[in-house]
């Protein structure tokens, strides 16, 4: 090639060959050069490499929303609109060229492809199937082939809970890469997002984090493959269907071949296939990708450069002129031309625009992108107005650009919050980069870029915050390397691993985070679970070694160390010597389960012993012996209390020497009920209830009646047995106190219950109810009860009987009934009636086989006083009103 004849070259070929580094290397190469690339994304990061190599002050930066110019720049990169024409540069390139064939932006690439020229040297880099098409519009242009580094892979459907290390996960919408970044977060601790729409600054920060290993998965857009160039070992597509600005389509194979090119690195080899939704890809298509053959472009989108500004209708129809080439194909309109068709309408726009400089700036306001995507009236509305302020004033006023910045600059809210507001400031970022158009461009580039990465940092936080979960990604390195980990138990019982929350430690139960779920879960607990077991040991340690004003057992069975569930009683082989279950992690390893086990032991037996003390001694005494012996036996099943109708034929055949051994351990003979006195504290009657729960297997405990109530109102849905082994009785609507209930029986001893009596202040005070309970209470217990009505005995003073003396005024007035209503006072009358008619106790304490409630049956008349030729029981609270009445 002659050396003065400029260079027109094009290197061709798949992903991984190293086109755009080769670019780079040859535009340094030269004195000047300029790049064109096809996202703002990719221009940063190589503007960033050069800057690198050579210095800020020599490189300049190029996009719709960013212009880095420096006053001796050499090396101009841009997005491939935003390209210099004009600068004369030794080195012109131009990335992924095949985008000719694009129907939204194709038409600039095209016009790069055919217009724009280093004066020495032009690249033209892109897929193989622009070979054809650039041979037959570029004459005397060099080709050059480059094969991939590595080689590339088809491994079928895989789904996104198995996808492996260092994927990358193909969206092709905002809603998609979401919903999978979620289901990557839940499953695999997280993943980084990349779409096209995010800000440079935004985009690297996610980068970074997949770069930097702090995850394994990547969720992105087509846009992951114009270029970036990411350690990616496997692309997966979870889609094959993209909206492309018009309708769904399913993409070409070479766009697959362009992102699934992504995977394998340099030499690495790298593997493809298809998730979610996807269906398999068939042979040929596999075929194509893998090997890289494709259809070639045979028409590319084209849109006249060579405007005429005259008037407006000129520049429509240059717009509107065709190429004549049928390689060519005029393009569809896009928005700029659809705005500039509509405000050409407009009257005021059209007077405005009425000679070639205003025609000119007209069209270049149309170019305002729009990044706001609200609707196309917002859109028109605002470029007219930016172009009305441009011909009027020759400037956008500040005021008002600083009124709608500052309604976006607010770094605070959820994703699309802030993914709008980021796309809003990309408008005015782009307004304040076009020269002239703002009075203090300096100012206002610098404030909008400010804005921009405010809430670039902010949409970074909350895209990480919400799909990627740091402490599992850091755990699951941590496990991979195999090293150790150290955790941490605060006051509170939360446990953090290397910093990170996992969850709490509950005694010797390690509850995970509720928030995690699936992979993550699994993660989580492996960690900490290997993390805990020093903790489990020392906890074991300090468990054995505590007093028992450690512990404590609950209503329900359960055992506590301090603020710990440590584990329950269960049904032992009797009722006083119950099983003891802890609660232990399988991974805290048995030696901490057998010391945890045997502490509880250890204090369950002491507590047993101790409140049941004199229970175990009344079992244990060798002096009782035959019939007594029996009893004894039965009063310890029964953990001290039992009422005296379930005994009654035992107790009659006690001798007074047998009740006098049983009433030397305290076993009191009441009316209504047998039983040890120590056995109706509040410790006992609670660890009785507890224990009789257990052994008869109930799945619910009912709990202790409060201390120190002599009455209680009847517990709905108690079962059987229950008020005995809470100490009370049932009487009516309410249940009394054994102890105050015999008490209540020894004052109705002195009284004449065959006539009938009423009750006195000490009956009420005792019971401690009401006149009316008590009428209930005593019904209860087979009282006849009945109620009547009299006059009111008012107590009588000096001045009173005056007063009566003397004859009462004729004209007095009559009593009102409310008056009269105070005169008369209620009262009860209580006579004792058979036994029969009582409601038989063994009913309410033996429990009924297989569950079911016994009917009641209807009380049976008998004789209000028992026959005299059948001996009485010393201890029946009437033997002694029978032996006066004998005596009479």
């Amino acid at each position: 090639m002659n050396i003065l004849s400029p260079r027109v070259a094009a290197i061709l070929g798949p992903t991984n060959t190293g086109k755009t580094h080769y670019a780079i290397e040859r535009m340094l190469a030269r004195p000047t050069g300029v790049i064109g690339l096809p996202l703002r994304l990719l221009a940063r990061e190589v503007y960033d490499k050069i800057v690198a190599l050579r210095g800020a002050g020599a490189v300049a930066l190029l996009t719709g929303e960013e212009r880095i110019v420096p006053a001796r720049a050499k090396y101009w990169v841009c997005t491939v609109e935003s390209m210099p024409l004009d600068i004369g540069a030794d080195f012109v390139a131009i990335d992924e060229i095949q985008l000719c064939a694009d129907p939204e932006r194709g038409h600039v690439f095209t016009d790069r492809l055919l217009n724009m020229r280093g004066r020495f040297e032009t690249l033209f880099m892109g897929a193989f199937t622009m070979r054809k098409v650039i041979g037959q519009l570029i004459p005397n242009v060099e080709f050059i082939h480059r094969e991939r580094f590595s080689t590339l892979e088809y491994t079928g459907v895989r789904k996104l809970s198995r996808m492996p290390a260092r994927s990358a996960t193909v969206g092709f919408s905002a809603d998609s890469v979401y919903a999978i970044a979620e289901l990557l977060r839940r499953q695999k601790g997280g993943a980084a997002v990349v779409m096209g729409a995010l800000s440079p600054r935004t985009r690297n920060a996610q980068v970074e984090l997949y770069q930097n290993g702090d995850v394994d998965h990547l969720v992105a857009t087509d846009a992951i493959g114009m270029g970036l160039n990411l350690d990616i070992n496997h692309v997966a597509f979870s889609n094959l269907m993209k909206f492309d600005g018009q309708r769904m389509r399913y993409l070409w194979p070479n766009e697959l071949a362009q992102i699934a090119g992504r995977a394998g690195r340099h030499l690495n080899a790298g593997t493809f296939g298809v998730t979610g939704e996807a269906e398999p890809l068939d042979a040929d298509m596999v075929e194509a990708i893998e090997n890289n053959h494709f259809m070639p472009l045979r028409r590319l989108q084209w849109r006249n450069s060579r405007l005429q500004f005259g008037t407006t209708s000129s520049l429509l129809a240059s717009l509107d002129q065709p190429s004549n080439n049928p390689i060519l194909v005029k393009t569809r309109p896009s928005t700029d031309l659809k705005t500039l068709h509509t405000l050409v309408e407009t009257g005021e726009i059209a007077a405005r625009a009425s000679d070639a400089k205003s025609v000119k700036l007209l069209w270049e306001t149309c170019g305002i992108p729009d990044f706001r995507q609200v609707s196309f009236v917002d859109h028109t509305t605002l470029v007219a107005r930016v172009f009305n302020f441009l011909h009027e004033h020759g400037a956008v006023p500040e005021n008002w650009i600083a009124q709608k910045v500052a309604n976006i600059d607010k770094p605070h809210g959820d994703i699309d919050a802030l993914s709008k507001r980021l796309a809003y400031i990309r408008t005015w970022t782009y307004i304040c980069q076009r020269k002239g158009w703002v009075s203090n461009e300096n100012y206002w580039r610098e404030e909008t870029r400010a804005v921009e990465d405010r809430l670039s940092d902010a949409l970074h936080g909350a895209l990480t915050q919400r799909f990627i979960d740091r402490r599992t990604s850091i755990l699951m390195r941590r496990l991979k390397q195999k090293e150790s980990l150290v955790a941490e138990v605060d006051t509170m019982g939360e446990v953090s691993v290397e910093g990170e929350f996992v969850g709490k430690l509950n005694g010797f139960r390690f509850q995970l985070d509720k928030n995690a779920s699936g992979e993550e879960a699994k993660t989580l607990r492996a960690a900490a679970i290997q993390a805990l077991q020093p903790e489990f040991k020392l906890r074991a340690d300090r468990i054995y070694n505590a007093p028992d004003t450690e512990f404590e057992f609950t209503e329900q069975g359960g055992l506590m160390w301090g603020e710990y569930g440590v584990g329950k009683l269960v049904k032992g082989d009797d009722i006083l010597t119950p099983r003891i279950e802890v609660f232990v992690d399988d991974e805290a390893g048995s030696d901490v389960a057998d010391k945890v086990q045997k502490r509880l032991s250890h204090f369950m037996d002491r507590k047993v012993s101790t409140g049941f003390e004199a229970l175990i001694a009344l079992r244990d005494d060798p002096a009782i012996t035959g019939m007594a012996r029996g009893l004894a036996f039965r009063l310890v099943e029964s953990l001290g209390v039992i009422p005296r109708s379930v005994v009654a034929r035992d107790v009659k055949e006690l001798d007074q020497d047998a009740r006098g051994l049983l009433r030397k351990h305290g076993v009191r003979f009441g009316q209504y009920t047998l039983f040890q006195h120590q056995m109706l504290k509040p410790a006992p009657t609670r660890l009785r209830l507890v224990l009789w729960s257990l052994f008869e297997d109930f799945g619910e405990f009912p709990e202790a009646p409060p201390a120190g109530l002599v009455t209680i109102a009847e517990v709905k849905g108690a079962p059987k047995g229950y008020y005995p082994r809470a100490g009370y009785r049932l009487a009516g609507a309410r249940a009394i106190r054994i102890d105050m209930l015999e008490r209540l029986a020894d004052l109705t001893r002195a009284q004449n219950v065959k006539e009938g009596f009423e009750a006195n202040p000490d009956m009420l005070s005792i019971s401690g109810t009401s006149l009316e309970q008590f009428a209930d209470l005593m019904g209860g217990l087979g009282f006849d009860v009945q109620r009547g009505e009299r006059e009111k005995v008012k107590p009588v003073s000096e001045s009173t009987e005056d007063a009566v003396a003397e004859e009462a005024p004729a004209d007095a007035a009559p009593e009102t009934p409310a008056e009269a209503e105070d005169m008369i006072e209620v009262f009860y009358t209580f006579k004792w009636v058979a036994k029969a008619r009582q409601q038989r106790p063994d009913q309410k304490f033996r429990k009924p086989k297989g569950g079911a409630k016994p009917a009641r049956k209807a009380p049976r008349k008998a004789s209000s006083a028992p026959k005299k030729d059948k001996p009485l029981d010393p201890d029946n609270p009437f033997a002694a009103l029978m032996a006066l009445k004998d005596k009479s």
